[in-house]
């Protein structure tokens, strides 16, 4: 079966990262009907760089940083393919990319697919091959989406630098959702999972690969304790927006948070004996940072807890309707 699909590349301030990133979905075996960038930064330069490429669709998040999800929801709007792909401005797509993210549809059931993300790290294409993209009992979500275990598997959610999903399973739940503020983590596993939920199959393609040169974050830098708090938070509003508080995975995760925390900040009394910390102010240093990070996680789950209670879906807010065209030299 023939399918046809539109490509969402959403975006705040990379304008190189988008040239790149078009000049690659250009070269693909298999063209898109449509691409689409949606741009959130407060400069003109990215719409500068999309005038270069006259069949690419321009739109505005005027939303700004922090509401990726947002921004694809933006890009969804008026989308008549019967898939719509997502990725990132900083992953570039290998030319068989898209058809390989098609080829997965063909399997029975197929609601979202997601593939293979290259970080050029060692060893990564091995790593936790039986724990590619899952959704554990605890509440707590794996990762290792530049494993490659040679064939499509099942997976639970998928790395929105790299994934699709058919068209009519996303207005199924009501499209794109946004409760991700911040570093906008968990925003592409709300899409899987709702899909899962609905009775469809996510599935992981590893043979639809991008490669991803990890852009600089608009605010701080990844895996600090902004990135650790709005990890918390989300999760929990991902939990509580998609499976529901009364599911035992919600109470499961809690459960983990709160052994999880306390053995975090005693992770630094570690730093005593530490031979690579000979120093009193490197132990001082690393006692400190246990405790940071467990306040973070700590603090960030109080928060998630409160959002939840009454949470706010920023996509809700987007007008209905926005221009399905190319930029022109007449754009205000």
């Amino acid at each position: 079966m023939t399918r046809s699909a539109a490509v969402i590349v959403a975006t705040y301030r990379r304008p190189d990262f988008v040239r790149e990133c078009l000049a690659h979905l250009e070269r693909q075996t298999v063209a898109p009907e449509r691409i689409i960038v949606v741009d959130a930064s407060p400069d003109e330069r990215t719409r500068e760089v999309v005038r270069e490429y006259p069949d690419v669709e321009y739109r505005r998040n005027d939303m700004g940083a922090g509401t990726l999800a947002s921004s694809r929801a933006i890009g969804v709007q008026g989308v008549t393919q019967d898939v719509i792909a997502f990725i990132d401005d900083d992953a570039y797509a290998e030319p068989e990319w898209l058809a390989e993210l098609l080829a997965a549809y063909d399997i029975p059931g197929v609601g979202a697919v997601g593939g293979r993300a290259r970080n050029g790290q060692p060893g990564e294409e091995s790593e936790a091959l039986q724990r590619i993209g899952r959704f554990l009992r605890n509440g707590r979500l794996t990762g290792n989406f530049a494993a490659d275990p040679g064939r499509t598997v099942l997976a639970d959610h998928m790395l929105g630098a790299n994934m699709s999903v058919r068209s009519d399973v996303l207005r199924s739940f009501g499209g794109i959702h946004d409760y991700y503020p911040g570093t906008c983590l968990r925003e592409d596993a709300d899409i899987a999972l709702r899909a899962r939920l609905t009775g469809h199959l996510v599935v992981y393609a590893p043979a639809a690969v991008v490669r991803h040169v990890a852009g600089d974050y608009a605010q701080g830098r990844r895996f600090d304790l902004r990135y650790r708090f709005y990890g918390a938070r989300n999760h929990i509003l991902l939990l509580a927006t998609t499976i529901g508080c009364r599911d035992r995975r919600f109470a499961a995760y809690l459960g983990s948070a709160a052994i999880g925390i306390p053995r975090e900040a005693v992770s630094g009394l570690a730093a005593l004996t530490d031979a690579a910390r000979p120093s009193l102010a490197a132990k001082v240093r690393g006692i400190g940072g246990g405790l940071l990070r467990a306040g973070a996680d700590l603090v960030g789950t109080i928060a998630g807890l409160a959002a939840a209670v009454r949470p706010i879906d920023r996509a809700r807010s987007i007008p209905p309707s926005v221009p399905a065209r190319p930029p022109s030299d007449h754009d205000d």
